[in-house]
Parts: C-alpha cells; structure tokens; sequence
C-alpha cells in the first residue's frame, strides 16, 4: 500500500477526541463507496486521497465498496475501472465490498423495522407522494396507508420480494414524521420495485433499497467507524442516525461532511460526462479532456501529482472553487525533475546551414534535464538540414525579437551559433525555407566567449528524426463572460500531423512523460500510439500562473 501523510484538518480532530474518549475503541475504519453508474473524476480523487490516507494516519482501514444498489444505471465496466484508479490514485483496500453484499441483510432489516411500526408499504403514486410530501415551507401529510396493520405490510412486502407486483406499484416507506422540517425525514422511501436484472445478484431481487437506506447499513454491517461524505449529505445525516438506531446497531457509525471538489474549467458531474460520452462529443470516458481520472492518467498526469494537489488543497466544511491553475502546478512540479527534456518541432520550417558539410552528420552532447544530473545526457544528430518552429522567424520582427530573421544570429540549443542569410518563398509569397551560416567556433560546449547572443532555439536535424502526431489541448468547458456559465468549448483540441521529433524518440513507450523544449508536458497516448506512429499527449505547458496569482 502506498503510505501518504495527510496534515490535520478538522475530521482529523472529530476522530482524535473520538480516541480520546475511546468512542470506537481506539479504531478507525473508514471506506470509498462509489456508484457503479460512471467512471470516477477529479471530485472522487479528492475523497479516495481522504478516506485513505484517513485510515492510514491513524493505523486504521479503509474498505473499497460498491453502492450498486441501482441495476438500471449500473455495469461491470464502471466497477473495474474504478478498481483501477484507486490502484492507479496509489492506494489499496483492506476489503472490497459490495451493497449488494447485504442485500439479505437488508431485506432482513427492512422486515425488522415493519414489526417495530417503522416502516409501512405505500400504495401512493410518485406524483402522488410528491404532492403529500409538501415543501420547504409547508409540512407534508400522511400517507392514507400509514397506518394500515403491520401484519399487512408484511404480508405485502413480503410480495413485492416475490415479484407480484409491477415496477412503482408499491414502495415501503420508513415511518417518521411527515411535519418535520428535515424534508429527508417525511416518511422516506426505503424500498422500491425494479424489475431489472442486477449485475451481481442477477434476477435474484425485483425489490431494491434505497442509497439513503443501504448506505448507513453499509456502513454499519462494516463497522465503519467514520462515514466521510461531501456536505449535501448534511440533510440526509438524521436519516442515516435514524436508521442505524432503528435497526438496532450497537456502534452507530459518525458521519462527517466536508466540502466537496470544485475546479474551475472542469465539470464534475457523472451525469454530464457521461453526456458527453453518448453524445461523442468526446473520445470515451478517458479522453484527456475530461476530468476523469481515466482521462488525466491517460493525459499523462501521476498519481503523485493528483495526491500531493489532494493535500495541497485541504479539506473544509464551506464550499469554494478551486484554480484549476492549482493542479496543473501540481503536476508541473512533480514532473520537473522526473521528465527527460528534449526537442520537439511542432510547426516544422527547414533551416538550410550552407556552410556546414552536407555529407556530414555530427552527434552533440545534450543534458536529458538540466535540473537533475541523475538523469544523465544523450546524443543528438546534427546536420545541415534541420527543422526549426515555423514562429522562431520572422520577416519584419518587433523590436526585442530575439531568435530568426535576416542578419540576425541565433544559438542552436546544444549545437551552434547560426546567422540567417536568405528566405526562400514559393509563389504566393509565404516562406517555406530559410538560410543561414555557422560559426564552428561557437560550438555548444567548447567555452567559447567571443560573443553573446540573446536568442536560444531548438530544433532536429532533417536527416535523422522521428515523426508524431501532437495533440495540444484547452479547457473542455469555457467560462462564457456574458451568462456566468460554463460552456462547452468546441475548440477544446488541436491535432498537428508530421510534427518533427528527435531522433532518440524511437523509443518512447506508451504512456512516457516528457517535457519539449519550450512546449511544456507530454505524454505518448496509451491508445492510440502504434508501431512508429507516435501520439503525444500535451499533460500541460509550461507556463506556472499559480505562485503568480
């Protein structure tokens, strides 16, 4: 398991003064338990980092469980990619569980609370219970069968089990008080018919409980000693007291609200993502767009990345939005020092040297990154013919332009000082090649101090290269000034073909991190990358507006 330090916060001093007063004997159990009805995102992230690295603070556990308590919305698919990002996220579960588990249990329960006069079954219609259940300003009224004999409500509960009924005919509701202010706690809905086959009890159960009802069962059958949840929870908590209570659980579980993740340019909505999908506005649930976990770790984001902006962020109890600028700093400071560097021509223009040999190749000695010796140096071809960044030149430059234009010279990262001579155009006047001179004197690394130049560029020789497709992306989703919404960007990706890549790129592997020269953070595509057909992945550029702002 890997072992992660997470600072105090205020959950932290709810469980010490629960070990103070040995309220759970001196343990700490905690548990991830998402719905199997999506994949997982940034907001889940936030939750898996907590729950664990909770348990892991205090010597405890944490459990990984399944609230499959929908079939109608749920698929093996979601259970093992969410199985995958929490290994990916770092972690590892002391048991996997599923509601489904205690279904059972549950029904068991459900009977207990019947017998006891807390529970009745509701022949009301979903309008109809709505319209009963009154408002925020208005309390709700009984159920016509709130009352009906508990013998009854066995007896007909015991049929919706056996399938004698269709789906909506019946409910059992929990019996509580329909005056209440809480609306949580008018009379809830416990269980509902769904005659729908589930993806691990199969066509076992035509009745299923309800999230609000299962979920505190979980818990408690677990000994989940903190129930951590994001603040809309915070209404749902007498409801979840009251079941434990109800069912006679000896150690009812605490739980714990806290803010839930917020990040600007990024919607955190099973619901929308999964729109996007069956839409196809979007390449799956893992395109390097979305705010999936799926989608940044094939972006090339890590999983050391994602923790550290987990911790960095804090947990509260007031809900705000955090700077998107905030993880992508996260993810550029844990690259830093692990990324090889090296040069990538995304908009190629082909820079003729005619003073240089044209028979001659010479290999120059580059560091793979200057911030970590570690990662030692490497070999680079260079020739007469090489490929620059089609804006590293320019006709009638502005003043303080520092890199190509005619008479002006440039040091060639690594290689040479070079002076440009000649632009070469083709018939409708747009420039297709440039020349230019070099002084062997001023070769990279030799000492030479006869001269300064302002400019450094990079490129990659002609003769001996690798070619890539490049994707260069922006936010998903947009903030429109005007409405105060966020908006789906359609400009949100930009595919370069035929992009000019260092020869030593030949044995880039899927899913490897590396920083181009002045581009910023790339990562070869996990699906799309073939045998010498090499995708990228832009993870972020380079540019830090984080400790700015």
């Amino acid at each position: 398991m890997q072992e992660n330090v997470m600072q105090g916060n205020f959950i932290h001093s709810i469980i010490e003064k629960d070990n103070e007063e040995n309220t759970y004997g001196k343990k700490v159990y905690t548990r991830f338990p998402p719905e199997p009805n999506g994949y997982l995102h940034m907001g889940h992230a936030k939750s898996i980092c907590l729950n664990f690295m909770t348990a892991q603070k205090y010597g405890g556990k944490c459990n990984l469980r399944f609230d499959d308590t929908n079939p109608v919305k749920e698929d093996v698919e979601y259970v093992e990619s969410i199985k995958e990002d929490v290994k990916w996220l770092g972690f590892d579960w002391d048991e996997l569980c599923f509601a489904s588990d205690y279904f059972d249990k549950m029904y068991e329960l459900a009977v207990l609370l019947i017998k006891k006069d807390k529970a009745f079954v509701c022949e009301l219609s979903v309008d109809e219970m709505r319209e009963y259940k009154g408002d925020f300003n208005n309390p709700g009224k009984n159920s016509p069968y709130r009352n009906r004999p508990i013998e009854e409500s066995l007896h007909l509960f015991e049929r919706m089990k056996n399938g004698e009924f269709k789906d909506g005919e019946l409910t059992l509701r929990a019996k509580i008080d329909m005056s209440s202010p809480n609306i949580y706690m008018r009379d809830p809905v416990i269980y509902r018919i769904a005659h729908s086959s589930h993806h691990r009890t199969g066509d076992k159960w035509c009745i299923y409980p309800m999230y609000d009802y299962a979920h505190p069962l979980e818990d408690a059958i677990e000994g989940i000693t903190h129930s951590l949840c994001t603040l809309e929870f915070e209404e749902h908590r007498p409801f979840y007291d009251w079941v434990v209570k109800e069912t006679e659980f000896a150690m009812p579980p605490k739980q714990i609200e806290f803010a839930r993740l917020e990040l600007t340019n990024m919607i955190m909505s099973k619901r929308y993502l999964k729109k996007l999908v069956d839409e196809r506005k979007v390449d799956g649930w893992d395109d390097p767009r979305m705010s999936t976990i799926s989608g940044l770790r094939r972006r090339g984001y890590t999983p050391e990345s994602i923790r550290n902006f987990a911790e960095s962020i804090g947990i509260s109890k007031s809900n705000s939005v955090v700077d998107i600028a905030m993880l992508e700093h996260a993810v550029r400071e844990d690259l830093k020092l692990k990324a090889t560097r090296k040069m990538a021509v995304l908009n190629p223009l082909k820079l003729v040297i005619t003073n240089y040999p044209e028979d001659k190749i010479e290999y120059l000695d580059a560091e793979n990154n200057s911030e970590n010796e570690e990662l030692g140096s490497r070999k680079v071809p260079f020739s007469r013919e090489i490929y620059i960044e089609a804006d590293d030149f320019m006709e009638n430059p502005p003043k303080k332009y520092y890199r190509f234009f005619v008479g002006n010279e440039v040091r060639l990262r690594n290689a040479y000082f070079v002076k440009c001579t000649d632009v070469i155009k083709d018939e409708n006047g747009k420039v297709i090649e440039i020349h230019g001179t070099y002084d062997e004197e001023t070769k990279s690394g030799t000492g030479f101090t006869g001269r300064k130049v302002k400019g450094t560029i990079h490129w990659v020789s002609a003769k001996e290269n690798v070619k890539a497709t490049v994707r260069l992306y922006d936010y998903l989703f947009k903030l429109n000034e005007e409405t105060g919404q966020y908006e789906y960007n359609e400009d949100s990706i930009t595919v370069l073909k035929d992009c000019i890549m260092e020869k030593s790129f030949e044995t880039a592997q899927k899913g490897e991190r590396f920083q181009f020269n002045r581009h910023g953070y790339f990562s070869v595509d996990v699906k799309d990358t073939k045998d010498n057909e090499l995708v990228f992945n832009q993870i972020v550029g380079l540019k830090d507006n984080f400790n700015k702002k």
